[in-house]
């Protein structure tokens, strides 16, 4: 790969990275913070989703290294590159569904993005990651868009 090729993957992937730390940031913020009726399933799935996102932010941050650039690792970093926004408040459970579907299925753009430019430049690697963070998110936001029907 070129130079230019991994910068321009790295920095695709640090799109990546911040909207997958956003959305874990919220997601483990509605788990501890949920209420209702669905409550129990709804702590449970908020729980499971945020521990495989703790795990993926390693694993990207880590890819980005590789490809010899620096991960962004601030909020502020953060908060510039990613789609996904956070919110201030804390809304009802069915609203707490509503918008991580929503985030998810931002993601899921977010990552088919850096999958084209990672496959555009050759870099199987990088692309093989997005492949798999892509498929967790579509299911996420299938199991969300669920609990809503």
């Amino acid at each position: 790969m070129t130079d230019h090729s991994r910068q321009a993957c790295a920095n695709a992937l640090s799109r990546v990275l911040a909207d997958t730390y956003v959305l874990y940031l919220k997601t483990h913020n509605y788990h501890w913070n949920v209420e209702g009726p669905n409550f129990r399933q709804l702590h449970l799935l908020f729980e499971e989703q945020y521990q495989d996102m703790w795990a993926a932010l390693d694993d990207i941050a880590e890819r980005i290294r590789a490809l010899g650039e620096y991960a962004p690792g601030t909020y502020a970093k953060f908060a510039e590159l990613a789609k996904i926004k956070e919110n201030q408040n804390i809304p009802r459970a069915n609203d707490m569904l509503k918008e991580l579907t929503a985030d998810n299925e931002q993601l899921v753009a977010t990552i088919a993005e850096a999958t084209k430019i990672a496959q555009d430049a050759g870099d199987e690697p990088t692309a093989g990651l997005l492949t798999d963070r892509q498929t967790i998110h579509e299911k996420a936001a299938w199991m969300l868009r669920s609990m809503l029907a």
